[in-house]
């Protein structure tokens, strides 16, 4: 199922990053998704992945051997790259930050948000402030309601937003809270969403 696309969504081509939030299932989801990116995807994806904070986390050997693209964990005050993949380390919320001469990213430690540290809607609610209309917010399976308010907050600075279809997610509870929460340019499973990514970045049409 696609969405009606809003007047707002950015011309292929003007995305700079790309937001992602997951939660129970988002491992599997992303397993589906990140892997079908091409190497020469141009935007930077930051992506909050609810995970225990008492236990380190192995999503970047995980998703290093299954992706064309670079995969980090987030450090303070890194430049971010396009075409580069960041989680959000254990118990740190990630953000991001103006930066000169171009966003940086930031962790933090203050409270936790839907019992979430890192927490979507802090990562979402930063990059909009700072790429505005450039930024895509990506929501896809989860159990709870993080991530509806930041990407509202993308919708109302400009951005592009995808929601994975709760039908096909695992946990349809955090998809289905976003779509609660206002109007998405796409709703779509997980196998149709590169197409709308690559678009975004400027590497083909809709």
């Amino acid at each position: 199922m696609t969405a009606s696309r809003n007047s707002r969504v950015p011309p292929p081509g003007r995305v700079d990053a790309i937001v992602v939030g997951a939660s129970a299932g988002g491992v599997d989801a992303l397993s589906t998704l990140l892997p079908m990116l091409p190497r020469d995807f141009r935007p930077a994806l930051l992506i909050v992945l609810h995970l225990p904070r008492e236990r380190p986390s192995l999503l970047v050997e995980v998703f290093s051997a299954r992706c064309a693209l670079p995969v980090h964990e987030a450090t303070d005050k890194e430049p971010i790259q396009p075409g580069t993949v960041y989680f959000a380390p254990p118990d740190y919320h990630l953000l991001v930050d103006a930066g000169v001469p171009g966003p940086t990213l930031a962790l933090s430690q203050d409270a936790p948000v839907h019992f979430s540290r890192p927490a979507i809607d802090v990562l979402f609610e930063s990059a909009a402030a700072v790429y505005g209309g450039r930024l895509g917010g990506i929501i896809l399976s989860g159990a709870n309601a993080d991530g509806a308010r930041g990407l509202a907050s993308v919708r109302e600075a400009g951005g592009a937003t995808l929601v994975q279809a709760p039908a096909t997610a695992l946990v349809a509870t955090m998809p289905a809270e976003a779509l609660a929460r206002g109007p998405v340019d796409f709703v779509l499973p997980l196998e149709q969403m590169p197409a709308v990514l690559r678009a975004w970045g400027g590497a083909g049409a809709l």
